[in-house]
């Protein structure tokens, strides 16, 4: 198993963390077995909120459990569970932008999906966490080591 200092989890993956969606079981039970903190960049941490404020948005979710959710993730930052990690912008857009050259014609990832992809790479990160295919076929493309949380 990898040690949580060398994964980088794609907010998505996160986010199954607070609100009730199809993987979020599998994703809880993995992340009880990842003890370290997670690294989340500044766009991560921007992807979860605006991710919890969609679902009471599109009304998925209520009120009470969007503000249930995003007192959870605060208080799981505060707790020290996750790290916030800088990244070098400049460095990062032209790594993504490198990646979405060579591959997005083929596998057709989404902009952000990229950038998820080339933060890890950046952070100089050996795993990935993501549940979504065209995602995974792009972390393996960059020679990323895919974890699955079953």
């Amino acid at each position: 198993m990898a040690t949580a200092e060398k994964i980088y989890v794609d907010p998505s993956a996160l986010l199954k963390l607070y609100l009730n969606e199809p993987e979020s079981r599998a994703m809880t039970t993995w992340r009880g077995n990842i003890r370290a903190p997670l690294w989340v960049t500044h766009h991560g941490r921007l992807e979860l909120l605006n991710g919890i404020g969609l679902a009471a948005h599109r009304r998925i979710v209520t009120e009470s459990i969007h503000d249930a959710a995003l007192a959870a993730l605060d208080d799981d930052f505060a707790q020290g569970m996750y790290v916030q990690a800088d990244l070098l912008w400049r460095a990062t857009l032209k790594r993504a932008s490198d990646i979405s050259r060579e591959f997005t014609r083929r596998i057709g990832c989404r902009s952000l999906d990229v950038l998820h992809v080339a933060s890890a790479v950046e952070l100089g990160l050996r795993s990935f966490v993501t549940f979504d295919a065209r995602q995974k076929q792009l972390a393996r493309a960059v020679k990323l080591k895919l974890v699955v949380p079953a």
